[in-house]
């Protein structure tokens, strides 16, 4: 053909398709929808906690193919930083600020390990089972290391673990009493690996017949059975160890946020806790629970209020352990205010201990760095800031069959499990947890808060009552199975009202602690013992490399 002769054109030749040239966006758009659905819908208020197991299979499976780190890194931290944002979405009901900053920190700080997947994935190819299975749980220990980091780095706010998603799964969750929830979420994560890990042998490695197989997908699978073990061995004949602890009234006064503050509301808020008080008390309980500062003005240091309170439990004629406010040395320089919970009984009145809040809400409770922020106030419109309280601390409440030690947490304290865990090696023998989301509005914040105090009580294998404002109020067993809780007769939490439940404990663990208990967060360090052993192995020995054949001479050589 001349060279001023143009090539034969073809009517039906439609040249390639536009997506042929748009594979990589096209991927990370996929990847990044994925992500936040899947994410989204693994936690409470959906009830699908089955995508925990799969939620990062995505991202992983694109890792794999070796995507440019600048488009990897964008997509996962944008799908987290979205997905997160829309978790805590509850923030917007007191600052639209705080939700739009702290929903993309969190999806930061989860999203980093995606980035050390995006590393470690296409590294893990071509290397033998055992090495391949070392790097599955040294990127799922890795992950534990960064969930752990989040419950101090920045004061902490360990909100939702992956562990968290199974709290209405209780068989995987036995593991937490040996590992803490880290285990549970090392499981999930591991699992997710081990689909991505299927998926591009079967789909992108080309294998055949047994060579199809992934060992590192069946080594996790072997992780879920020991899972489903350690939950016969626990809650086998369970119901033969049961005994009683007692009848307990949990009185849910649901006060709007927008009144409960208000001076001249208090007297009002008064008359609805009396109502709630005195119907409950004709249940015949053992004990009574209020919620998170209950009373509108502080029961230890007003005396009007404490007589009012003493008053009306010698008038229901059954003990009530309530959270409220406490003020030390009013009016004066040393003037000081307590977050608490505190003890009335019809006999002894208001007992002088009482439990101060150990860790306090930033900018909620209290004005960090205040000679710098200063010009910040605290969400809560009482006094100064409040005083964090010193230690862990046991309340000895009576039931007919002698005092029982408990073990005190207010509001989000119940997120952190190492408040749990001293409250239990001082002696608690149950977990009382006052609580108020009513500041977040009738929306996933009280489930979500709630799925924390199933994990405490699997870890500790302590019985959990928990007294909120407006929901979540009930009984979660050592096992965290939730056993009852307050409802209307349409099933929701959000609602005025009071129940009492026969609560039990499992007489195997009176007295007793659990291994986590008694050695702390020693699977973290395992974690990052892991974590850094597949670092060093896919630092230091790459991967054998396919053999390529010379077509000259026939001699097979092996790619550098």
């Amino acid at each position: 053909m001349a060279n001023n002769e143009l090539p034969p054109y073809d009517p039906y030749d439609q040249g390639p398709a536009w997506w042929t040239g748009h594979v990589d966006a096209l991927a990370a758009a996929a990847v990044f929808v994925a992500t936040i659905i899947l994410t989204v819908i693994s936690f409470p208020p959906y009830k699908v906690p089955e995508f925990a197991y799969a939620f990062g299979a995505p991202a992983l499976f694109w890792a794999y193919e070796r995507p440019s780190f600048k488009r990897f890194a964008w997509t996962v931290l944008g799908a987290n930083a979205v997905a997160w944002t829309i978790i805590l979405g509850w923030l917007h009901h007191v600052t639209w600020l705080g939700l739009f900053l702290l929903g993309p920190i969190v999806g930061a700080w989860v999203g980093s390990w995606f980035l050390a997947a995006w590393w470690v994935m296409p590294r893990m190819l071509g290397r033998n089972a055992l090495e391949r299975i070392l790097c599955t749980f040294g990127l799922a220990g890795a992950w534990v290391v960064i969930e752990w980091t989040r419950t101090w780095l920045l004061s902490g706010f360990p909100w939702l673990p992956l562990a968290a998603s199974q709290w209405d799964r209780v068989t995987i969750l036995q593991i937490a009493s040996y590992t803490g929830a880290w285990g549970v979420s090392f499981v999930l994560i591991a699992v997710n690996i081990g689909f991505a890990a299927y998926g591009h042998r079967l789909l992108r490695e080309g294998k055949t017949g047994l060579q199809r197989r992934s060992q590192e997908f069946f080594a996790c699978l072997f992780l879920l059975i020991v899972c489903v073990t350690v939950h016969v061995q626990e809650t086998f004949n369970r119901g033969m160890f049961t005994v009683p602890l007692g009848r307990i009234a949990f009185i849910q006064p649901d006060i709007p946020q927008t009144v409960k503050w208000d001076p001249a509301k208090g007297p009002e808020i008064l008359k609805v806790l009396e109502r709630g008080t005195l119907v409950a008390g004709r249940t015949y309980p053992d004990l009574m629970l209020w919620p998170e500062a209950s009373t509108p003005w502080a029961v230890r240091g007003d005396p009007e209020v404490q007589a009012w309170a003493e008053n009306l439990v010698r008038r229901a004629g059954h003990p009530l352990l309530l959270g409220s406010i406490a003020v030390d040395h009013a009016g004066t320089p040393q003037e000081a205010w307590y977050n608490g919970i505190f003890l009335i009984t019809p006999h002894k009145g208001l007992h002088p201990d009482f439990y101060a809040k150990r860790h306090l809400v930033p900018f909620g409770e209290y004005v960090p760095f205040r000679s710098i922020l200063g010009w910040l106030n605290k969400v809560v419109p009482v006094g100064g800031d409040f005083t964090p309280g010193k230690g862990p601390h046991t309340m000895l409440v009576p039931f007919p069959q002698g005092d029982i030690p408990f073990g005190e947490l207010v509001c989000f304290e119940d997120i952190f499990p190492d408040l749990a865990i001293q409250d239990v090696r001082a002696g608690a023998q149950v977990l009382f947890v006052a609580t108020n989301c009513g500041w977040y509005g009738k929306g996933a914040a009280a489930m979500q808060q709630m799925t924390h105090s199933v994990l405490r009580a699997v870890e500790t294998r302590r019985p959990v009552l928990r007294c909120g404002n407006d929901g979540w109020s009930g009984w979660i067993d050592e096992f965290g199975n939730v056993r009852g809780y307050v409802h209307n007769a349409q099933g929701s939490i959000f609602m005025r009202g009071d129940a009492t439940i026969n609560v039990t404990r499992d007489s195997r663990w009176i007295g007793r602690e659990s291994f986590y208990v008694k050695h702390g967060d020693w699977f973290v360090l395992v974690s990052a013992g892991l974590a850094a052993l597949a670092f060093a192995l896919l630092r230091v020995q790459r991967a054998p490399q396919p053999a390529v054949v010379d077509a000259d001479s026939g001699d097979t050589e092996n790619t550098p």
